[in-house]
């Protein structure tokens, strides 16, 4: 099954809706990263879930295809496209390499999470390194011969990361680390010669809870001062898990310090370790909210083409007519444009916050605080999406979708770990409703419903009646929902709590209209303009934006109700309920 990069609406919301510039340059970038994902990439979606990662005696062999993959994608640069060109990045803006990334995942999720935790361990060494581990370490994996992971959960743990049990013992200038980590995503592998692990652990005399956690770095092979290779640490993969998807990603089970203890270097403050994984985390939550993007555009994709070749039935209401693709039925064509609008919403927001975190970075206090409002909706509310998205596109294929040779279900498989990764959905909206609406009092999150209802009131003309109304009307029951978590949460975080997932998927429809609002704003404007070439995309964005007025945004008011009333039947739940 193909891909193609969906390049027409990337550079609409890059270059009409963001205002990057150097746009030949970028457009060259993402050419070729089109071609790269649709040639190389994705050849190897299907085969790399049917083979597999393989574990043997500790070591880990990817998919047929992958190494070689890896080694043009290194080849290439792509690995340091946003990275510091003080450690042999491109520096390119954040919001550009988000779009790279979608084609990315988009034509072979499996493989570019190896990257995605590489870019997140690049960020944390930079952030809290000392000068001579960024020295050490930097270079090769931007570069990309070096790979990054995240070493958090245990067995015990889960997402509770207090109950990290990782000992960290001091030994010179070193630490010993002892324990096992699980869930890591390619912990091991033969990409490349060398793994850069990141791992949470205890010292001695820590205190108990997330407030003991500190952050070492521990390599797959030791380095030597000289940046050479040194001896194999001890660490070592003892399984990997068998999983519903995304086969060809190896997560591995590591032990650590089984023949005397792993070499491990701390990184910044003991106990800080928790804060500085967060830097990692907080990426990684975006480029997993892009993940989420990415699925749906594939999903979607692979629909459309079955819709518009499969031929079953005639056309509703035409007497006597002949046989017609399935794409002309209304209820197919209805879950073609919910795929469609969903998509194109969670890629601009998506995008949108890419280009604050890209502010931030150049001092913009109020950039970052609108992306760390947002992460959380982009991370939980697309793949919540891509779920949808994703098992749609199999109720489009009908009775194919559930064959695995059409390659449907695997989207709907590798979707599902979107919303589990980094956090859960429920996780994220605990981060929504506590971090960023209650602890700051509403005021980032009504600062964006602000913005939000200017480009509400910008809408005129016959077609954008439905949509402003509507947005105006989501816009208005998330602005109760906030208000409501404000006043209540400090006395009743239960309550909050029991809403918070029905608050964050409201929030991502709001946010997600009022980025189709954006965009039906330019194309109007364009077609205002005369922009003929360009009309039938054009005339496709107010469409879908249509649609979204139609069956997405009405969606807002019985979120704001679950929200607002939904602790009441909770509050009544006794365990006693759940009982066989």
């Amino acid at each position: 099954m193909t891909y193609a990069a969906p390049q027409r609406d990337i550079r609409f919301v890059l270059h009409e809706m963001i205002g990057v510039e150097e746009a030949a340059l970028v457009d060259a970038i993402l050419d070729e990263a089109a071609r790269f994902a649709a040639e190389v990439l994705a050849p190897l979606n299907q085969s790399g879930d049917a083979e597999g990662a393989r574990w043997r005696e500790g070591s880990v062999s990817v998919p047929d295809g992958f190494r070689d993959a890896y080694d043009k994608f290194v080849a290439g640069g792509w690995n340091a496209l946003a990275c510091d060109p003080a450690h042999g990045g491109q520096g390119l803006p954040t919001v550009v390499a988000a779009a790279v990334d979608e084609m990315w995942h988009a034509s072979n999720m499996a493989f570019a999470l190896c990257p995605l935790l590489t870019r997140g361990a690049i960020e944390a060494l930079s952030l809290c390194g000392t000068e001579a581990q960024k020295a050490l370490y930097l270079p090769k994996m931007v570069e990309g011969v070096w790979t990054g992971t995240m070493n958090l959960t245990e067995p015990q743990a889960g997402s509770d990361l207090s109950a990290v049990r990782t000992r960290a013992v001091p030994d010179g200038d070193h630490y010993r680390v002892f324990g096992q980590k699980i869930f890591i995503t390619y912990g091991e592998h033969d990409l490349a010669e060398n793994i850069v692990h990141l791992v949470l652990a205890r010292t001695p005399d820590a205190p108990e809870g997330v407030k003991g956690i500190s952050l070492f770095v521990v390599p797959k092979y030791l380095v030597n001062p000289d940046g050479t290779l040194g001896a194999r640490n001890d660490v070592r993969c003892v399984s990997l898990e068998h999983k519903l998807g995304i086969h060809a990603s190896p997560t591995a089970v590591l032990a650590y310090g089984d023949a005397g203890g792993a070499i491990g270097y701390l990184v910044g403050e003991e106990n800080r370790g928790l804060e500085y994984m967060f830097i990692m985390m907080n990426l990684a939550r975006f480029g997993v909210g892009l993940e989420g993007v990415a699925i749906g555009e594939r999903a979607l994709q692979a629909a459309i083409s079955y819709a518009s070749e499969r031929v079953q039935g005639t056309e509703t209401g035409v007497r006597g007519g002949g046989r017609v693709p399935i794409i002309r039925h209304p209820d197919v064509r209805r879950m073609l444009m919910d795929m469609k609008a969903r998509t194109e919403a969670g890629r601009a927001l998506a995008y949108f916050v890419a280009a604050k975190l890209d502010a931030a970075r150049a001092g913009d206090a109020a950039a970052q605080a609108t992306a760390d409002l947002l992460i959380p909706v982009v991370k939980g509310w697309c793949t919540e999406n891509a779920v949808e998205i994703a098992s749609t596109g199999v109720q489009v294929h009908g009775g194919m979708g559930f064959i695995e040779e059409t390659g449907a279900a695997q989207h709907l498989r590798d979707a599902r770990i979107t919303t589990i990764y980094e956090g859960t959905t429920g996780i994220q909206a605990n981060d929504l409703v506590g971090r960023k609406i209650a602890r700051d009092g509403g005021r980032a999150a009504r600062a964006a419903i602000a913005e939000m209802r200017a480009v509400a009131s910008r809408l005129d003309g016959e077609e954008a009646t439905a949509l402003r109304a509507a947005l105006e009307d989501a816009l208005s029951a998330l602005s109760r929902c906030v208000d409501w978590v404000v006043a209540t949460h400090a006395a009743d975080p239960r309550a909050t709590a029991a809403g918070a997932v029905p608050l964050l998927k409201l929030f991502g429809i709001a946010a997600g209209g009022w980025q189709m609002a954006r965009a039906a704003i330019i194309a109007r404007r364009k077609l205002a303009e005369g922009d003929n070439a360009e009309r039938d995309f054009l005339m496709a964005k107010l469409g879908t934006a249509g649609f979204y007025a139609d069956h997405v945004l009405p969606q807002a008011s019985g979120l704001a109700h679950a929200v607002l009333h939904g602790a009441r039947a909770l509050a009544m739940a006794e365990d006693s309920w759940f009982a066989s």
